[in-house]
This record gives structure tokens, C-alpha cells and sequence, in this order.
């Protein structure tokens, strides 16, 4: 089973966390707080509603800053402020669909956005890790279904893909041309497709099942025999966790890492995800195809080889791509009958600490 980040390490320590009223964001501002870091946040007002950071109380659990990460002048003032030792920078345009209509924006946010956290984490003497989050799309997909190396090429087909791609260039470029010689470590963590309770984007899976449910509408699929990586939230921040804690202690010279489930699991089709968490919430799966409608293209096979992050982090996933379909739908299924999401995610970390 995977190592579990230290809580010793985190508690006192200075987070700034880019992306904090997002999905994934709200549940490492939980994680971290629970963990007695001195976590600030800096991100967008939620994106939806409902949204989990709203659901958590997400501004307090965190220095709660709402702003553009294209605004330089706030980025850098409240790096400075906030004086953080590690910087986990999560905020992005991260839909696929949305790159489409808005292909410029999403590289300004993509890229630029990074970039000016870089100019203000080089100005800030206390910082001395940075971890990027990206995505497992930034690789030049080929669709032949095999898992993609932290060394294979990058790419990308879509706006969304191509500016994680271009984010990566220009987090190599700021380390060999600046934070080298600062001392500062920084890397990128590629995660996989990631699920959990609380995630109410638009046009994505698991929300989109959700919302059908609780309207009684019928879900629409747009691709349902492609396959993703899919793991649990939990799962990705563990990994992303661990690798900050490594770059923070000089104990890790890796400058990228896949998160993702085993190779060894079978890949799992996006009807067979939308399936289980249906029957999970006790309802009869149901769903139509709409793959034959005219839309953006999406990549139909995609995976990752996490054996990397395995050897260099003692990190794997501790769920199961099932296990992390289960936990999910346990997330929504409560929440819809009542129980408080805070309660609901911290039990979840609870759980997933303790070994479940």
C-alpha cells in the first residue's frame, strides 16, 4: 500500500494554494488544515453552484483571496504577504470542452497564469518548493491505449491539452533559467482523471450523472466506450503531497510524475463509470449515447504508467478504480439524503488515512 503523506511534516507550515475553490483545491484546503498547515488560498469565486468549497466553508480553511491568477500584481502581493514556504499551484481552465469556445483564455490562464506565479514565487525569498499541477492530457496522444512515460512527448489536440502542455515548457524554462540557482525546487505532477464527492463542474462525468439523478433527467454520454485512469481525489493528493514534500526536503531530483491507477487494472469505460455510480446511489443505470451528435474532439484512450512516482515517492494508488467509483457515489448518495458534506469528505480522509 502507498506511503501516506506526513501530517508532522505540514503542520506549521506556509501553503500557498492557487485553485482552492475548486474541486480538487477544496479538498487539498481540508486535507492541509486537518494537517495543521497554514494554508492561504487564492483562486476564482466557485465556478458552480453548488460548489463544494461553499458546502465545506472553504474560506475557513484557508487565507481566503478570491482573484485572477493573470493578475500579477495580486498574485504577487499576496505571495509576499503570505510568505509560503511551499506553493501548490492548482489553479487553471481545466475543461476540455470549454478550451474549445475559449482557446485563448484557456492558454492565458494555462500558461500566462503560471508564469506570473513563477515571477512572483522567484520574488518571494521564503519559497522553496513549487509543485504545478497539469494533467495526464498533456501527452501527444497516439489512441493506441498504452500508458504514457513522463519522458514520452508532449502534445495536445485540444486547446486544454495543448496549453497544459505549453505550461509544462514554461515550468522547465523558469527552472533552469531562475529558480535553479534560488534553490527553489519545482516540478509538475500529472494526474489522472480524478473523481470524488463534491466535483459539480460542468461537462464532466461524475457531475453530470449526479445532476441528471437529482433532476430526474436522463444523462446524456457523449463518448461512453472511452477509457480514462480514474482515481479518487484522495488518491491524486496524496501523491501531489508527497511529491512537495520531497522537493521542500531535497529528496527528489524528479521533474515530473504521473498519478494515476496501476496499469495492472483494467481500463474502465466511461458507461461502465456512469453505470456503477448509478447503481451505487440506488438507481437503475440509465443513459443515452449521444456520441453520434457533432462535437469537439475528445481523446478515446488514455493511461498512465504512475511507476515513476511509485519508485521515487513510494506512492501508489490505495483505491482501486472501483473502490474510488464507490467512495464517490457514497459521497453523493449521502449528501442528497441529508448529511453534511464536511462531515461526509472528512470522514473519507479519515478513512483513507487510517487504511479504510
Amino acid at each position: 500500500m502507498s506511503r501516506l503523506t506526513d501530517p508532522n511534516f505540514w503542520a506549521g507550515k506556509r501553503v500557498l494554494l492557487t485553485g482552492h475553490t475548486g474541486f480538487k483545491g477544496s479538498w487539498a484546503a481540508l486535507w492541509l488544515n486537518k494537517m495543521g498547515a497554514r494554508v492561504t488560498g487564492y483562486a476564482l469565486p466557485p465556478a458552480s453552484d453548488p460548489s463544494l468549497h461553499a458546502l465545506l466553508n472553504g474560506d475557513g480553511l484557508a487565507e481566503s483571496q478570491f482573484g485572477d491568477i493573470r493578475d500579477g500584481e495580486a498574485l504577487s502581493t499576496i505571495t509576499r504577504k503570505s510568505e509560503p514556504e511551499i506553493i501548490l499551484h492548482m489553479a487553471a481552465q481545466p475543461l476540455v470542452r470549454e478550451s474549445y469556445a475559449t482557446p485563448a483564455e484557456t492558454f492565458d490562464v494555462n500558461v500566462m497564469g503560471t508564469v506570473r506565479l513563477l515571477e512572483a514565487a522567484r520574488a518571494t525569498p521564503s519559497v522553496k518548493a513549487v509543485l504545478v499541477v497539469t494533467t495526464d492530457k498533456v501527452y501527444r496522444n497516439d489512441e493506441t491505449g498504452r500508458h504514457f512515460l513522463e519522458t514520452d512527448t508532449l502534445g495536445g489536440h485540444d486547446p486544454y491539452s495543448g496549453s497544459k502542455a505549453a505550461c509544462e515548457v514554461a515550468v522547465a524554462t523558469w527552472r533552469s533559467a531562475f529558480l535553479d540557482e534560488r534553490g527553489i525546487r519545482i516540478a509538475t505532477a500529472r494526474g489522472g482523471n480524478v473523481i470524488g464527492g463534491g466535483d459539480f463542474s460542468a461537462d464532466r462525468l461524475v457531475p453530470d450523472v449526479v445532476r441528471a439523478a437529482l433532476s430526474g433527467t436522463r444523462l446524456n454520454i457523449r463518448s461512453p466506450m472511452a477509457t480514462r485512469p480514474w482515481q479518487h481525489v484522495l488518491d491524486c493528493l496524496n501523491g501531489y503531497f508527497l511529491f512537495a514534500e520531497a522537493l521542500y526536503k531535497g529528496a527528489s531530483d524528479v521533474d515530473a510524475l504521473n498519478f494515476g491507477p496501476s496499469p495492472a487494472e483494467p481500463p474502465i469505460a466511461v458507461r461502465d463509470v456512469a453505470n456503477a455510480i448509478q447503481t451505487a446511489m440506488g438507481l437503475a443505470p440509465e443513459w443515452e449515447d449521444v456520441s453520434s451528435l457533432r462535437q469537439p474532439r475528445e481523446m478515446q484512450a488514455l493511461g498512465l504508467d504512475p511507476a515513476l512516482a511509485g519508485k521515487s515517492l513510494a506512492w501508489q494508488a490505495r483505491l482501486r478504480q472501483k473502490e474510488a467509483i464507490e467512495w464517490t457515489a457514497r459521497w453523493y448518495d449521502g449528501w442528497r439524503r441529508g448529511k453534511a458534506p464536511l462531515e461526509l469528505t472528512l470522514d473519507q480522509i479519515e478513512a483513507f488515512t487510517k487504511g479504510y
